[in-house]
C-alpha cells in the first residue's frame, strides 16, 4: 500500500527514533509501505518470518526492516535496516503514512433517499439505508433495512445485501449474496506490546469478494493490514464465520458455521471445512482439502488431504486413534 506523501528515509527513521546507519539515507525517498511480495521501489517493508524467505529474495522494496540473522538474504538493491523488532518498526512507519487507520470514520456527507434513487435507479433498498458519497453500485442490487455502506466501496450487479449489514473498505463482485448481520471490511485484530503499551497494527487493505459468493448471517471478514483479504469466486461461508486480516481463500470453497481462520493464512481451491473448525495464522492450506468439524489446524496441509481432530491429523490416523 502506498500514499502520496514522499519523505526521505532519514526523516522517517528519525521520527521513530531509529538509529540512522548511513548518510545515504538522506538521498532515498519513500512514498509508502507495502507487504514483502508487493513492495515496489520507494516503498518500505519488513521481514520477520522464515516462512516467507522466498518472497524476501524476490522483493523489490527500497528498504526493509530485518533482523541481523536474515540480512544476508536481502537483494543487493534493497537498503537493510537492521532491527531487533522489524514488525514493530514497520508499524511505526505505517502510522506515519496512515495515522488514522485505527478508526472507522463516519462521513456526514451521506446521500439522502432522493439522491440514492437518482444516482442508482435500479437499486431497491429498505429503511434506514446509510450510504456515503463515493460508492459504486451496479445494476439490480437489493439492499435490506439498516444497512451501512462506507466511502470507496464497490458493489457489483445482481448483489443481494440483507438487513443490518455493514460494508466498508470492500469490493463486492457480481451475484454475491450477503446475509443479515454480516460485517465486511472492519479492521482486524492485531497489536504488539512495547514497554507495557499496546501498539495497534494499522489496517489499510481491503476485502475483495469474488463473484457468485455467499456470506452467511453474522459472519465477519476483516480488512487486510498491508494487503487485501480475498474471498475467491463461488465460495460459500455459513453463518458466524470469521475470516481474519490478510487471509486468501480460493475458488469454490465451503466453510460451515463458526469456522475461524486466523490472519495471513492462504487457503486453496475446493476446500471444505466443517463447523467450529479453527485454522491458525500464517498457514498454507492446499487445494481440495477437507477439514473435519471442530478440528484445530496448526500446520500446513498439502493438496487433497483429509484431516480431523486437534491438532488436526490425517483422517486415517484420527480414526485409528479414536476407534
Amino acid at each position: 500500500m502506498k500514499k502520496k506523501n514522499i519523505l526521505s528515509l532519514s526523516n522517517i527513521l528519525k521520527s521513530i527514533n531509529f538509529q540512522i546507519q548511513s548518510s545515504k539515507f538522506n538521498e532515498i525517498n519513500i512514498n509508502g509501505i507495502s507487504e514483502l511480495s508487493k513492495a515496489k521501489k520507494h516503498q518500505i517493508t519488513f521481514f520477520s518470518n522464515i516462512k516467507y524467505l522466498d518472497k524476501l529474495k524476490k522483493s523489490k522494496a527500497s528498504a526493509i526492516f530485518i533482523s541481523d540473522k536474515y540480512k544476508k538474504h536481502v537483494p543487493k538493491k534493497i537498503i537493510v535496516l537492521k532491527s531487533a523488532q522489524p514488525e514493530i518498526d514497520f508499524i511505526k512507519v505505517a502510522n506515519i503514512f496512515f495515522p488514522d487507520s485505527y478508526f472507522s470514520k463516519i462521513s456526514y456527507l451521506h446521500l439522502t433517499e432522493k439522491q440514492i434513487i437518482k444516482k442508482y435507479p435500479s437499486l431497491k433498498f429498505g429503511k434506514n439505508f446509510y450510504i456515503e458519497n463515493n460508492v459504486k453500485i451496479g445494476k439490480n442490487v437489493f439492499i435490506g433495512n439498516n444497512v451501512t455502506i462506507k466511502n470507496n466501496c464497490k458493489i457489483g450487479s445482481d448483489v443481494v445485501i440483507g438487513s443490518n449489514v455493514v460494508i466498508e473498505h470492500a469490493e463486492i463482485s457480481n451475484n454475491v449474496h450477503i446475509c443479515d448481520g454480516a460485517i465486511i471490511g472492519k479492521k482486524g485484530f492485531g497489536f504488539k506490546f512495547i514497554n507495557d503499551k499496546c501498539l495497534r497494527i494499522p489496517h489499510i487493505g481491503k476485502v475483495i469478494v469474488g463473484k457468485d459468493c455467499e456470506i452467511g448471517a453474522n459472519s465477519i471478514i476483516d480488512r487486510g493490514s498491508v494487503k487485501n483479504t480475498i474471498i475467491g469466486e463461488k465460495t460459500f461461508l455459513d453463518n458466524f464465520v470469521h475470516i481474519a486480516h490478510n487471509v486468501t481463500i480460493g475458488k469454490k470453497c465451503i466453510f460451515a458455521a463458526q469456522t475461524g481462520v486466523a490472519g495471513s493464512t492462504s487457503i486453496g481451491d475446493n476446500v471444505i471445512i466443517g463447523g467450529q473448525a479453527g485454522i491458525s495464522g500464517h498457514l498454507k492450506i492446499g487445494n481440495n482439502v477437507k477439514i473435519g468439524g471442530k478440528s484445530g489446524v496448526v500446520k500446513d496441509i498439502k493438496d487433497n488431504e483429509i484431516v480431523m481432530g486437534y491438532p488436526a491429523k490425517s483422517l486415517r490416523q484420527f480414526m485409528k486413534e479414536n476407534s
